[in-house]
């Protein structure tokens, strides 16, 4: 309870005494993270490109693409990032293995409801 107890006090303190974190600094209070996975199927599963985008208040800054197999930085932030993650190696084998893992294993889930379940048109003409 003691390792609880200083964090809240300080909190307390710091609400009490009215803590900002700048007095001329104007804050929209909005700020998106968003990450995407796609999947990019072409013939069935023989080619299949998994494509991961880090985006940042509606800018993307960093993205992974199984095609070039490493993580590609879109802005300065991005680069940074974008070196950081490819020199470790355990995580870019985790990256890799997201085609297997993560596309394939969920188009093998999914094609008994949405591949095989379609039904051929039906056309009417009426005059």
């Amino acid at each position: 309870m003691g390792r609880v107890a200083a964090p809240v006090a300080l909190l307390a303190a710091l609400v009490v005494l009215g803590a900002s974190a700048g007095e001329d600094v104007q804050l929209s209070g909005v700020f998106q993270e968003l990450v995407k996975s796609e999947c990019h199927f072409i013939n069935g599963t023989d080619r299949v490109r998994f494509v991961k985008r880090f985006i940042y208040n509606r800018e993307q800054y960093v993205h992974f693409d199984s095609d070039v197999g490493h993580f590609v930085g879109d802005t300065p932030y991005g680069e940074k990032v974008a070196r950081y993650w490819n020199s470790n190696p355990e995580w870019m084998e985790y990256r890799r293995a997201a085609v297997d893992r993560h596309c394939r294993h969920n188009y093998e889930l999914s094609t008994p409801f949405l591949v095989k379940r379609r039904v051929p048109p039906s056309v009417s003409i009426s005059l």
